[in-house]
C-alpha cells in the first residue's frame, strides 16, 4: 500500500502541469521554435544532409560577431592581458601590444585588487563604475552620482532588477510599446505584472504620440489597473525609430502629469544612420527640463552588446537611478546582492567602452577605424536592405533611423490567412516558416513583438554582409511571390 506521504512526493515531481505557469506562458520570439529549427537545418547543412543551401541567413537576433562582425581590437586586446597578466612581465610585451594596452591592462590588474576570478562588489568594481559617471557626465554635462550607477550581467539583468522591484501584482501595469522588445513582455508575464500596450504609429514612421499614450492609461484605469510606468526605447526596437528632443520633452510631461516611472531603453545610442540626426539621452532632457520636473524618476540602461561594440556574450551593462529615493535604491542594491556579482570580464568590457582610446594615444586610429567602419557597414545595409525590401510585390518598410533592425509591413493573402487560421497558427509565423524552410532565411514574425491587430510584419537584422542580405531577400522574394499565386 502506498502512503500519502509517498504520493505527495509523486505529486511534486515536476511535469509542464505542475510547474510554475507563468513560465510557462512566458514567451520570447527572437530565440522561439523558428530558431531551433533554423538551428537544425544548419547543422544538417553542416553535415552535408541538406544543399538546397550554402547556410541559412540568420536575421533573427541583434548578435553582431555571430554574422561575422571583427571584434574591436583594442578590447580583445586588453582583455588577454587582463586573462593572463603573467604576459605583463614578459621581457617583450612591448613588442606584442601597444603601449595604451599595456597601461590599462596594469591599470586593471591593479584595480581589480584580486583579479578577475574574484567576485566584485555587487554594484560592480569602484572604478568601473566611476568610468560610467565620467562616461555619462561627459554625454549629458550633468554629473553623475555613482551611487545610482549599477554594472549589470547585459542591459536585460537590470531591466529585470528594475521590474522586479516596481511590481507588486497583477493590477500593476507597465505602458509597453507595440511593437516592443519581448524581453519586457516575457518579464512582466514571470512577474505577474500586467502589459498595457500602447501602438507605435506606422504610418507617421512608427511615431509616438502622448494622445495614444492618455488612451491607453485611460483605458487600463478603467480596468483597475494602476499604470505605474512607461517602457520607452530609443532608438526602437524593432522599428529603428529615433525620437526628437520634442517628443522627449512631451514623454517626461506626461510621465510628470500621470506620475509615471520612466524606463529608458537606450542601448542603441551609437546606432543612428540619418544625416544630422543624433541621439539624446532621457537624462539629459529631463535634467535640462529644469527644478520642475525634478519628481520624474527615471531607469535608463545601456549594454556592451550593441553600437560597433556587438560584445553580446561579454554580457556587460549599466543602469542609473534618477530621482529614485534612497531608501529604494537599498533595496535595488539588495537585489544586486542575491546575484554576488556581475561578471568581471563584461564589466572590463563597460569601462573600455565608456573609455575608449584617447587621441594622441597608440590604438585611437585603429578604435576610430574600426568603430567608423562598422558604423558606415550598418548604415550601407540599412539603406540597400529598405531598397530591397520594398522592391517585394506587397512588402514596405521605412528605412531605419537607427539600432539594427528593420520592421516591414507584409500584405498576405486572405486564403493565406485563413489556412494558418485552420492550422492553429498565426498568419506571420506561418509566413516567416515559409521563408525559413524555403528560402534558408531566419527571420521573426512581427506577432512576436505585437502589431496592430488585422496587420503583419516580420524583423529582421541587417548584421550580416551585404551579399548574404541581398541573396537573402532575392530568395525571399520568389518565395513570397510564390505564397502570393498560391493564396490568389
Amino acid at each position: 500500500m502506498i502512503s500519502n506521504s509517498h504520493l505527495n512526493l509523486k505529486l511534486n515531481n515536476l511535469n509542464i502541469d505542475n510547474i510554475n505557469q507563468r513560465v510557462r506562458d512566458a514567451q520570447y520570439a527572437v530565440r522561439g521554435e523558428l530558431v531551433t529549427i533554423a538551428d537544425q537545418m544548419q547543422k544538417d547543412i553542416n553535415e552535408g544532409k541538406r544543399t538546397d543551401f550554402e547556410k541559412i541567413v540568420f536575421c533573427n537576433i541583434g548578435n553582431p560577431h555571430a554574422v561575422g562582425q571583427k571584434p574591436i581590437t583594442f578590447i580583445r586586446q586588453v582583455l588577454s592581458l587582463v586573462e593572463y597578466p603573467e604576459i605583463l612581465n614578459h621581457p617583450k610585451i612591448n613588442l606584442l601590444y601597444p603601449q595604451d594596452v599595456i597601461e590599462r591592462a596594469r591599470e586593471y590588474a591593479i584595480k581589480t585588487k584580486n583579479g578577475i576570478g574574484a567576485y566584485s562588489n555587487s554594484q560592480g568594481f569602484d572604478f568601473a563604475v566611476k568610468d560610467v559617471a565620467n562616461f555619462i557626465e561627459a554625454r549629458d554635462g550633468y554629473k553623475a552620482d555613482t551611487k545610482n550607477i549599477f554594472l549589470t550581467n547585459g542591459a536585460s539583468e537590470g531591466i529585470q532588477m528594475f521590474l522586479n522591484t516596481i511590481i507588486r501584482n497583477n493590477m500593476d501595469g507597465v505602458l509597453l510599446p507595440i511593437p516592443q522588445y519581448p524581453l519586457y513582455s516575457a518579464l512582466l508575464t514571470l512577474l505577474g505584472g500586467t502589459k498595457v500596450n500602447y501602438y507605435l504609429d506606422e504610418s507617421k514612421g512608427w511615431g509616438l504620440s502622448i494622445e495614444e499614450l492618455n488612451s491607453a492609461v485611460s483605458k487600463a484605469r478603467i480596468k483597475g489597473v494602476n499604470v505605474r510606468c512607461i517602457v520607452v526605447i530609443n532608438p526602437g526596437n524593432p522599428t529603428g525609430k529615433c525620437l526628437d528632443v520634442e517628443n522627449m520633452k512631451e514623454i517626461i510631461k506626461f510621465c510628470q502629469s500621470e506620475n509615471l516611472i520612466l524606463i529608458a531603453d537606450e542601448v542603441y545610442q551609437e546606432n543612428v544612420y540619418i544625416e544630422g540626426m543624433k541621439f539624446t539621452s532621457f537624462r539629459k532632457v529631463l535634467l535640462d527640463m529644469g527644478e520642475q520636473y525634478k519628481d520624474v524618476q527615471l531607469f535608463s540602461c545601456h549594454s556592451v552588446s550593441k553600437g560597433f561594440l556587438g560584445e553580446c556574450g561579454q554580457r556587460g551593462g549599466y543602469f542609473e537611478l534618477i530621482n529614485v529615493d534612497g531608501e529604494v535604491r537599498d533595496q535595488i542594491y539588495k537585489l544586486a546582492c542575491t546575484r554576488l556579482c556581475p561578471n568581471t570580464l563584461g564589466q572590463l568590457v563597460v569601462s573600455m567602452m565608456v573609455r575608449p582610446p584617447k587621441e594622441g594615444e597608440p590604438s585611437y586610429e585603429l578604435y576610430q577605424s574600426e568603430k567608423n567602419g562598422i558604423l558606415n557597414q550598418l548604415k550601407e545595409r540599412s539603406i540597400m536592405l529598405t531598397k530591397e525590401l520594398n522592391d517585394i510585390p506587397g512588402i514596405s518598410c521605412e528605412r531605419p533611423q537607427g539600432a539594427m533592425y528593420i520592421f516591414p509591413n507584409v500584405k498576405l493573402p486572405p486564403k493565406f490567412v485563413e489556412e494558418a487560421e485552420r492550422m492553429g497558427k498565426k498568419p506571420d509565423f506561418l509566413w516567416a516558416k515559409h521563408m525559413l524552410e524555403e528560402a534558408g532565411v531566419c527571420v521573426i514574425p512581427g506577432s512576436g513583438f505585437g502589431q496592430k491587430p488585422g496587420t503583419y510584419h516580420f524583423r529582421t537584422t541587417f548584421l550580416a554582409d551585404q551579399d548574404s542580405l541581398r541573396d537573402a531577400v532575392h530568395r525571399m522574394k520568389a518565395v513570397h511571390e510564390k505564397i502570393l499565386k498560391e493564396y490568389a
